[in-house]
């Protein structure tokens, strides 16, 4: 790879880093967009092959390095850190100061989100919907008995990096909707924009294991039960929604007006964006 085409990948790399900042939008989604999804699988896959590891441990790291894709992972890397390090400030402002308006935001996201699965998703009978009723269930069970106030300890960063990083390599799946799931979104945010490295390097290490141990996993799921899976995530994100009500937040129901204009008016902009991502990702297949 020339210059030319390092700076271009971490270019793409920085537009997959924000899509993975804001919920509902996703980093797969800009990866297919932007024609790098299928080398990052690639990458991804080779870590998993005994045969990588092989040329490592005998020394031949020229080998390791061209198998799992190096230079193109590290200028993919540098694009992502940059972005998720310049916007981590601004997602904590807009949350403290206008909560309302940045939640509608991510909750049209969502929503025009689920309504891209439901749209690709062919053949719908009884079979279909219950399995998302099942997501529903799930999604609904794991937000209203999730507690507010989820643990700062260390295994529980660790382990929201392990099942986020996993969301972020999927199509239409956000990493960051997880960690708002989870009840970590505004504090990896703040981790971020305090450069908390403590909080950073468990939370990376999470990112590694959840890419090493469950990226293949995935992958072999969607092969295997791709629309049943999907159907499960779509239900999960639907019943998940409850969690990114824009009035479902402690902090905001204290707030004197509650910005139901300006609250639409954010949620539309949501759905609108992913639509046009969406639309640009079906341009770039046809191409």
């Amino acid at each position: 790879m020339n210059l030319i085409q390092k700076l271009l990948v971490a270019f793409k790399g920085f537009f997959m880093g924000a899509a993975n900042v804001v919920p509902g939008v996703s980093g797969g989604t800009i990866a297919l967009i932007t024609g790098i999804y299928k080398e990052i699988i690639e990458a991804l896959n080779s870590l998993m092959e005994k045969e990588t590891w092989k040329a490592l441990f005998k020394g031949d790291f020229k080998g390791f390095w061209k198998q799992i894709h190096g230079t193109f992972l590290l200028w993919l890397a540098i694009g992502v850190v940059l972005s998720v390090f310049s916007l981590a400030k601004l997602m904590t402002y807009v949350l403290e100061h206008h909560p309302v308006q940045t939640w509608a935001f991510f909750f049209g996201l969502i929503v025009a989100s689920a309504i891209l699965m439901f749209k690709d998703i062919k053949g719908w009978g009884i079979k279909e919907i219950l399995f998302t009723l099942g997501g529903v269930a799930l999604g609904l069970l794991v937000c209203t008995l999730s507690p507010t106030e989820t643990p700062d300890n260390w295994f529980f960063i660790f382990l929201c990096g392990a099942i986020a990083v996993c969301t972020m390599i999927l199509p239409g799946i956000s990493g960051s909707f997880i960690l708002v799931i989870m009840g970590k979104y505004d504090y990896i945010m703040q981790a971020v924009a305090d450069l908390n490295w403590p909080v950073l390097i468990v939370f990376t290490l999470g990112c590694v294991v959840g890419i090493l141990a469950f990226a293949k996993f995935l992958h072999w799921l969607l092969d295997h039960f791709e629309k049943q899976t999907m159907l499960v995530l779509l239900g999960f994100i639907l019943g998940s929604l409850v969690k990114v009500w824009p009035w479902a937040n402690e902090s905001v129901k204290a707030l004197p007006d509650p910005h139901y204009g300006a609250a639409a008016l954010w949620a539309v902009l949501g759905v609108v964006l992913v639509l046009g991502v969406e639309y640009l990702a079906k341009m770039k297949e046809k191409s």
